[in-house]
């Protein structure tokens, strides 16, 4: 082996890392670097409040659907009911904890005739959807029964309960995800209907 050859060996035996053992420090650090992105995102996340974030179908045409109504009840629910008045699509399921803590909300909503309510009954068995509405009160002109949660995937709903306002026109104007409380509805929802009711759109 000539001078060249030894020096060459030397370098790469102990002295400057070679072009593999750099490839392979990049391919262990990429694991890393990954799961630092991952963290920073999850912990923003947490700061943000689930309520506030934003569905894509905001200004657009309420998807299509036609549901048959809650067992008990008559009048079922599609996107044709959407049209015509504003109003109030509220996601439900008689399982849902959070549902029951916003139910009298509703109700208030429902006999202050501000708007009407209109009830999207998510995965839920029917004997236990009746019982729910003919124990708590029934607040909804109509119901509509997506035993499979297709609607409500199309509808763009993380989980119930969700509430949407819907225009005159049939379109999503806005949408509060988690139960509704006196102050959202007064502050935030209501503020949405008396400017649409008064737009006349």
């Amino acid at each position: 082996m000539d001078n060249r050859a030894a020096s060459k060996a030397e370098i790469q035996d102990g002295g400057a890392p070679t072009e593999q053992a750099k490839g392979r420090t990049r391919v262990y650090a990429l694991p890393l670097v990954i799961f630092g992105v991952i963290s920073i995102a999850f912990a923003i996340g947490l700061t943000l409040d689930p309520s506030e974030i934003p569905s894509v179908l905001i200004g657009k045409k309420v998807p299509e659907f036609d549901l048959p109504p809650v067992q008990g009840r008559t009048l079922g629910l599609s996107n044709k009911n959407l049209e015509g008045e504003v109003s109030l699509v509220n996601v439900f399921a008689s399982w849902c904890k959070a549902c029951k803590q916003e139910h009298p909300i509703l109700m208030n909503i429902a006999k202050s005739k501000v708007v009407p309510i209109h009830g999207l009954n998510y995965k839920d068995k029917p004997d236990d959807a009746q019982a729910w509405l003919d124990g708590l009160g029934d607040p909804y002109t109509r119901t509509g029964v997506d035993l499979n949660g297709r609607v409500a995937i199309d509808w763009g709903v993380y989980g119930v309960p969700e509430t949407f306002v819907i225009d005159k026109a049939g379109y999503i104007a806005y949408k509060h995800i988690g139960p509704v409380n006196s102050k959202t509805y007064e502050e935030k929802i209501l503020p949405v209907i008396l400017k649409l009711q008064g737009d006349g759109s």
